[in-house]
């Protein structure tokens, strides 16, 4: 089928079924992410937060907010 006849048969369509029509061609044209890229993404922000320090105690976090909080209101 060539372009002519296409858009002749389109043309043909009612309004509601031309702007269906509309909408699945403008959404082939968006271009789709990956999930590949997405998981690659989410690997590295998960990357940037790790350390090889092992994760502060309950008292560590304690004495870290108890400062942060002096450092605030004094």
């Amino acid at each position: 089928m060539k372009l002519d006849e296409i858009q002749d048969q389109a043309l043909n369509l009612s309004p509601e079924e031309r702007l269906k029509l509309a909408n699945v061609l403008m959404r082939s044209l968006q271009p789709t992410r990956p999930a590949t890229k997405r998981q690659e993404i989410a690997e590295r922000l998960i990357g940037m937060a790790q350390t090889d320090a092992p994760p502060p105690s309950d008292e560590e976090v304690a004495a870290i907010l108890d400062e942060r909080l002096a450092q605030k209101y004094l």
